[in-house]
């Protein structure tokens, strides 16, 4: 199969909603960012936990994030296949995704209890110990959850790309072309005196 990669076109290699929950049950850490009071973009790295297709993240609540989400609860996500723990299966996806989205903060005993739950299996999976020490570092009155419900996907399926390039992967399996790889590629294109593609 001929070679038909376009370095510059690269909304083409979505995940499928399987690979999207594979990505995110595996990945053990996500970058949260949000926009400070004078318009600066900030991201810190967290643990999560995917939960019901919403990323679930906690700090302490006298982080400056805490008041910008509340002025602000637009928000992104991104998490990315290096997240993976060193013996994860290769079978698992590559690439990465950015969750655009609002954020509801939570700090109900309920929600703490399974959230805490979670994440500390998550971290700590076949240790009770560390998942009984970890919940008991989490459960402080300071502490708040932030639940992040997702808008919009920007994916990079890392694999199919790089099976793209190799001229190893079937045009049906690719996905659609997305505005910004058409009309506004092609503008630029155009500009600069270079023909359409």
């Amino acid at each position: 199969m001929a070679q038909t990669h376009d370095h510059e076109i690269v909304s083409i290699y979505p995940f499928t909603d399987h690979e999207v929950d594979q990505l995110m049950e595996n990945s053990m850490e996500c970058v949260l960012m949000w926009a400070t009071k004078d318009g600066w973009p900030v991201g810190v790295t967290h643990a999560y936990v995917w939960h019901e297709g919403k990323i679930w993240i906690t700090f302490a609540e006298h982080r400056h994030r805490t008041t910008a989400i509340r002025r602000d609860n637009r928000v992104s996500v991104n998490v990315s296949s290096n997240g993976y723990k060193p013996d994860a299966s290769p079978d698992l996806p590559g690439g990465a995704i950015t969750f655009k989205g609002t954020g509801e903060f939570f700090q109900d005993d309920e929600t703490k209890k399974w959230f805490y739950t979670a994440l500390s299996q998550k971290l700590n999976p076949d240790n009770a110990a560390g998942e009984e020490f970890f919940y008991n570092l989490l459960d402080s009155p300071l502490r708040i959850i932030l639940a992040v419900t997702p808008t919009k996907k920007i994916m990079y399926n890392g694999k199919n790309a790089g099976a793209h390039m190799a001229g190893a992967i079937d045009e049906s399996e690719l996905g659609d072309r997305l505005p910004g790889d058409i009309d506004r590629m092609n503008k630029l294109r155009a500009e600069k005196g270079l023909p359409p593609r």
